[in-house]
């Protein structure tokens, strides 16, 4: 089976266009719509249905979807170990940040790396945090630097490098910006703006608030904390942020909210890491050890 047919199917499956995976693949649309057809007939299954506004995958295709990422990443995988075999740091490193993580921690570092690896090609995606271990698992970005979640993802290997306190914060003409402490029930009462249910940087202040029998009410949601401190910063709500960023809000004292999350590096522990990827590992660790109050060490996960 023909491997340019995988690239084409997994394009389009991730894409949902022909149109971008052609692209993507530096191909002409009917390019790759022959090489899916190719798949298509050598498989004996329709896995694309061709809609108005796009393409969307069949039974088949979706039960297909998992196995052609595999044989992908497999491949992808077998090509590092062999470039691995010197010891020449070049080529191309496919990398997924989280957005907060590639705002406010991965600048310096980046910088460093690229000004000494000028032969390596970096590939870098921004994702929330979820969907960049997913394309890890998959086999699409070889590390993922975000918000690890509190739970070790079952087919990935973490390491934490930053600890990242999280505060509260309001608008500095926001009711609850008047000095004094207040309660998590108080809070509770207050609409909020969040990040959305799913994250992980939710699911940590929902359980500090389950602890005091009280839950947060969000109002509005949104991946990008930029655009929660913006939300609460014309007086929409309360918000969570980590202490680190840089914003203009007033932080209410709430002394029974304690918060903090892990920032770190995902990596899938059956594949082989380029001598790239291994490098700009060796670079996030290293940067941080001279700031302890910056990082998490292993033995205090």
């Amino acid at each position: 089976m023909r491997i340019d047919a995988l690239q084409a199917f997994v394009a389009i499956a991730e894409t949902g266009s022909f149109n971008e995976a052609a692209a993507r693949l530096h191909l002409s649309q009917p390019g790759i719509s022959k090489r899916v057809a190719a798949l298509e007939a050598r498989l004996g299954y329709r896995l694309l249905d061709r809609v108005a506004r796009g393409v969307s995958l069949t039974e088949a295709g979706r039960a297909y979807l998992p196995y052609a990422r595999e044989t992908l990443a497999a491949l992808a995988d077998g090509d590092r170990a062999l470039a691995n075999l010197n010891t020449r740091i070049e080529g191309e490193l496919s990398i997924a940040l989280s957005h907060h993580v590639a705002m406010h921690r991965m600048p310096p570092v980046l910088r460093a790396y690229i000004a000494d690896f000028p032969a390596v090609d970096p590939q870098i995606v921004f994702e929330d945090s979820e969907a960049a271990c997913e394309r890890v698992v998959a086999g699409t970005s070889e590390l993922a630097v975000i918000t690890l979640p509190r739970i070790d993802h079952p087919r990935l290997v973490t390491t934490p490098i930053w600890h990242d306190p999280l505060g509260i914060y309001v608008s500095p003409e926001h009711e609850l910006a008047d000095g004094r402490a207040l309660s998590v029930d108080e809070l509770a009462q207050v609409p909020a703006v969040l990040p959305p249910v799913e994250s992980h940087t939710y699911a940590i202040l929902r359980d500090a608030f389950a602890a005091h029998q009280a839950a947060p009410q969000a109002r509005m949601t949104s991946h990008s904390l930029e655009t929660l401190a913006m939300l609460a910063g014309v007086g929409l709500g309360w918000t969570i942020l980590p202490k680190a960023m840089p914003h203009a809000l007033y932080e209410p004292r709430v002394p029974k909210l304690v918060m903090s999350r892990t920032l770190g590096v995902v990596r899938h522990p059956q594949r082989h890491l380029s001598n790239a990827a291994r490098a700009l590992l060796g670079r996030i660790e290293v940067s941080y050890e001279s700031a302890p109050s910056a990082v998490l060490r292993q033995d205090e996960a």
